[in-house]
């Protein structure tokens, strides 16, 4: 098997589940016990907040553990929404958002909170002035994704940060895509609200957090019992929160040779495709992009029809968001960067790890290069597509 779909998930490592195994069979005590078995993991839990806080320059008290960056997202956008509805009813955020954001965002335009969806460019960027333009007296909130979870593309998040600093509005970030692949400093960039998850970095599936500025007065998320100080009820996942933290620590240990390997990886299989394969296009900014992230549009074929043959040699990819996977409608992403619909269903998505290697890219070519013209073979649409592009030479 080939897996290059990485953004979708990760393998747990290794050292994280040899951290974790204790906390299910030996040392598996509830954190909310008075005696040791559950003190040690109280205190265990603990001390994951303090390093999380620590990679990002943040206060242990301002860590949440949640079930990943969807809960976070949405305790984000609905919580400033509940908590700071006597200050206004307005919230900015982009089109090209995960569903955890503009799904909450459109149940909340339901209960008469207005929403601004700031367009992007070809590349995947938001243009600041429009940005600066959508700000209103009853603005309480901007959110906007660190690292498109699609085509890969950074965005300005310095600058949005100190943009609503200056007009004391509060900035929250989905960077379940960009945590651990990034240095973040939260204070340094504005940032007052942030969603990670734990299995985007090699670390188990159902963990994650939300970065909560200490000035930032949230509503509680669950209600039951005093666990996250009363925030969020219930009894914590301690092996996945154990899980979570040596996942992080790895990646900032070991951050700088990862993504040079990925990035290497990644201008090799650009250069590749682009070069084999007629009318490949790339989708989203070449340089401000995250290392791992190989986005491609082939017109005239159906990128599901390519999913399943490329499942069939044993190679794992995606056409965009997992959380979107099966959907019949082109990705609301490569729609709002300006693709046609004929290119946005003929989207691949190819996320790599350090651990993969050029023998695995080269096969996946091969393969790539096979799968299409046997596709574009049997399409009408690839005919009426190159008869345009001809007529566009001609003109």
């Amino acid at each position: 098997m080939i897996y290059l779909d990485h953004a979708a998930t990760t393998a747990v490592a290794p050292e994280v589940l040899e951290e974790m195994l204790p906390y299910f069979c030996e040392q598996y005590g509830n954190p909310s016990t008075m005696y040791s078995l559950g003190t040690r993991n109280k205190k265990a839990v603990n001390e994951g907040k303090r390093q999380l806080a620590g990679m990002l320059g943040a206060g242990m008290e301002e860590i949440y553990f949640t079930s990943g960056g969807t809960e976070s997202d949405n305790w984000a956008i609905r919580g400033v929404a509940e908590g700071y509805a006597h200050k206004g009813r307005h919230i900015i955020t982009t089109r090209i958002e995960h569903h955890g954001v503009l799904h909450p965002c459109r149940y909340l335009e339901k209960q008469g909170y207005r929403v601004t969806y700031l367009n992007v460019d070809k590349r995947g960027l938001i243009s600041m002035e429009e940005l600066r333009e959508a700000i209103c007296p009853d603005t309480i909130l901007i959110s906007v994704m660190f690292a498109n979870n699609e085509v890969g593309t950074l965005q300005p998040i310095k600058e949005i940060g100190t943009l609503a600093r200056e007009k004391g509005i509060l900035f929250h970030t989905d960077a379940v895509q960009a945590f651990g692949h990034l240095d973040i400093q939260v204070k340094e960039l504005g940032i007052d609200l942030l969603s990670a998850s734990g299995h985007k970095i090699n670390g188990p599936q159902g963990i994650g957090f939300l970065y909560v500025n200490k000035e930032v007065k949230l509503p509680p998320l669950l209600y039951g019992g005093a666990q996250e100080r009363g925030m969020r009820a219930g009894t914590e996942n301690v092996p996945g929160i154990i899980g979570l933290v040596k996942a992080a620590q790895l990646w900032q240990e070991q951050r700088k040779m990862r993504l040079e390997t990925e990035r290497e990886l990644q201008v090799y299989l650009l250069q590749r495709l682009t070069g084999e394969i007629p009318h490949c296009i790339v989708n989203g900014d070449l340089n401000q992009r995250l290392s791992g992230n190989v986005h491609v549009s082939f017109p005239g074929i159906e990128g599901e029809s390519l999913l399943i043959m490329l499942d069939m040699k044993g190679i794992c990819a995606s056409s965009g968001s997992a959380c979107t996977t099966g959907a019949r409608s082109p990705s609301h992403v490569l729609l709002a960067m300006g693709l046609t619909e004929q290119e946005a269903r003929g989207s691949l998505r190819l996320t790599l790890s350090w651990e993969n290697t050029r023998r695995e890219l080269d096969d996946t070519v091969e393969a790539l290069k096979e799968i299409v013209e046997r596709l574009r073979s049997m399409s009408p649409d690839y005919g009426q597509y190159e008869k345009s592009l001809e007529r566009c030479k001609i003109t």
